[in-house]
């Protein structure tokens, strides 16, 4: 399979149910939420960058859950939940799909991978029914390997062509040399007809040319390029000229 396209991707949009919008309470006092009406996606990658705070990871949540996910993450099968604290935008956001439909499908997040891990983990001490469920992501056990390789066997084994995958900031745990393996690794999923929505810190992450970045800010949401952010500005100015920086951040 070849890379999407605007007719086939599997979110085309989000829209905001803003005629049942309530007002003045979390999340929706959000900058981008106030100033949402719809958001369009990339066909290939969608990045949502920000300061912390501005909202990322409820908006990524919001359209996860919107979709099916369990809000703490993993595929569509996944429905425990460690402490039930999401947000209720998802209640609030209606996703336009495209006619395609994905095979495969995977909601990461970094502060709840763990929770994920051990799921699988009680899972299959529960289910003797067909092969184990890790087996699908590398045979051995995630909380038996460090937390970077936990994080990258998910990539490179449960991740499959034809999938949607909406990623919460999965460099936190990814070294710059497996930053540019994650990178090197979504590329060839988009380009085996994967459709990625991507929150990230990473301008390595953010790097890819097949996609459209979107940046949170106190006045709204507005797309932007890699080098207008301020991830990839402050990166260049702390390396062309580190020792300048410092000087002036240390007085």
């Amino acid at each position: 399979m070849t890379q999407l396209d605007a007719n086939s991707q599997y979110i085309r949009s989000v829209r905001l149910k803003l005629e049942q919008l309530p007002r003045g309470t979390f999340p929706f006092t959000l900058p981008f939420v106030l100033n949402l009406n719809e958001l369009q996606l990339h066909p290939n990658i969608t990045y949502i960058i920000g300061e912390n705070g501005m909202g990322k990871s409820t908006l990524l949540e919001g359209i996860a859950v919107a979709y099916g996910f369990n809000p703490e993450g993993g595929t569509l099968n996944f429905n425990f939940s460690s402490f039930d604290s999401h947000s209720p935008l998802d209640q609030y956001l209606r996703l336009v799909k495209g006619t395609d439909r994905p095979s495969n499908h995977f909601f990461f997040r970094a502060e709840s991978f763990y929770n994920v891990a051990t799921n699988i983990e009680e899972l299959d001490r529960e289910f003797a029914y067909g092969p184990p469920i890790i087996d699908s992501y590398g045979g051995v056990s995630l909380h038996e390997q460090s937390h970077g390789e936990s994080f990258f066997a998910v990539f490179r084994e449960r991740f499959s062509g034809n999938g949607l995958y909406i990623l919460d900031e999965p460099e936190a745990a990814l070294s710059p040399l497996r930053q540019i393996s994650l990178l090197a690794r979504i590329n060839e999923l988009v380009q085996d007809g994967s459709q990625f929505i991507i929150s990230t810190h990473s301008p390595i992450v953010m790097a890819h040319p097949l996609s459209k970045i979107l940046q949170i800010t106190e006045d709204g949401m507005h797309e932007t390029t890699l080098e207008e952010t301020e991830h990839y500005s402050i990166m260049k100015q702390f390396f062309d000229d580190k020792d300048r920086l410092l000087h002036h951040l240390f007085q």
